[in-house]
């Protein structure tokens, strides 16, 4: 398994309020949803985010970025935080990209509003490295606060919203400090108590903006899960103030293990069998969850295979899907898509299946 895989936590169960119960029901009936990983680093040949760490080297291995710069870490790492000068998304089309998810039968969509590397893809008024400011060509495009424009588009389609949210941010000096070296994925700043609470609530004013501004969300779907223990964001006082703005919000503060994390979330793989809680396993539709020129999508066959197989034991299943640099789905795996949509409702009539 590669190691940026945080398979699951432990399905231990937490005591969960009844109004929490039935949200997670309702849950449960959505059965399969689409998740999004697309930012500036979707123009590079390389995995998200984590060829920026020192120690990760399998994220590096021979990809063509890295071979092309040297395999200099410092001139890799410096045009990699400057991808957004060159993302320009101009072909992007939410309602397309909703219609699509809509048509292969998906009831709600995640999207990666912030991974690892600390890009937003909404506009932010905590920093400017962002999808909507001037480092981006992007920024005065109409849609250009694409998280909006996809969130409203979904909706328009009967999708429910998941917001994917990285509690690390590899960008922000407050979580790594440049000038001390950061070497591997936690936080480097954390013997310095002033920083690290600038950190706690530049995280806090970032989830704020998201659960105000962006319409009804129906879960916060927080990666990064080392971020935890020493590394204290003060979880409570983050989720409750999410759920006073957005009451009924799920929480999966995945691989934790906590009372915040209400739904368990296999990563690349589908669990032996009924986990005993709500779960949703998420796989990519190709071997990266980021668009990769040449990457081949799996089979529609595969895949609703795996959805029935989660639905039957308790979860769901996030598909992986990978836009283009260019704003475009791309044409292979819309038309898995399309044909999941096609081979789900004859399922559901209750026909054979005939090609």
């Amino acid at each position: 398994m590669r190691d940026d895989v945080l398979a699951h936590s432990s399905a231990t169960r937490h005591e969960k309020p009844a109004w929490l119960q039935e949200r997670l029901r309702w849950f449960q009936s959505l059965q399969f949803g689409i998740i999004l990983h697309w930012a500036p680093y979707s123009q590079w040949d390389c995995c998200e985010s984590w060829p920026l760490v020192p120690e990760d080297t399998w994220a590096r291995g021979e990809c063509k970025p890295w071979v092309e710069r040297g395999k200099d870490l410092e001139r890799f790492q410096r045009d990699y935080w400057n991808l957004p000068a060159t993302f320009n998304p101009t072909r992007f089309d939410p309602d397309a990209w909703a219609r699509t998810f809509a048509e292969a039968g998906a009831k709600y969509v995640c999207f990666t509003t912030k991974h690892h590397d600390g890009f937003c893809m909404w506009d932010t008024q905590t920093t400017d490295y962002k999808i909507t400011g001037p480092i981006c060509p992007f920024h005065t495009h109409p849609q250009a606060d694409v998280t909006k424009a996809l969130f409203d588009a979904c909706r328009k389609q009967g999708l429910a919203i998941s917001a994917y949210f990285s509690k690390a941010d590899w960008h922000c000096p407050d979580y790594w400090n440049p000038e001390t070296g950061p070497t591997h994925r936690g936080a480097n700043t954390l013997d310095d108590p002033e920083r690290w609470e600038r950190f706690v609530r530049y995280t806090h004013e970032q989830i704020r903006e998201l659960m105000t501004d962006y319409g009804p969300i129906a879960v916060l779907w927080l990666d990064a899960g080392w971020v935890k223990g020493k590394e204290d964001i003060r979880m409570a006082e983050m989720v409750a103030m999410a759920r006073a703005l957005q009451p009924g919000l799920i929480v999966a503060n995945r691989t934790v293990g906590d009372e915040f994390e209400d739904i368990v979330t296999p990563e690349r793989e589908l669990p032996e069998g009924d986990l005993g809680s709500p779960w949703e396993a998420c796989l990519p539709l190709c071997p990266d969850w980021k668009y990769v020129s040449g990457q081949a999508p799996r089979s529609a066959e595969e895949v609703v295979a795996e959805i029935e197989f989660a639905n039957r034991n308790g979860g769901n299943l996030l598909l992986g899907i990978a836009p283009m640099p260019t704003g475009e789905l791309p044409p292979a795996q819309v038309d898995v898509l399309r044909e999941i949509g096609r081979m789900r409702a004859r399922f559901e009539a209750g026909a054979p299946d005939r090609n």
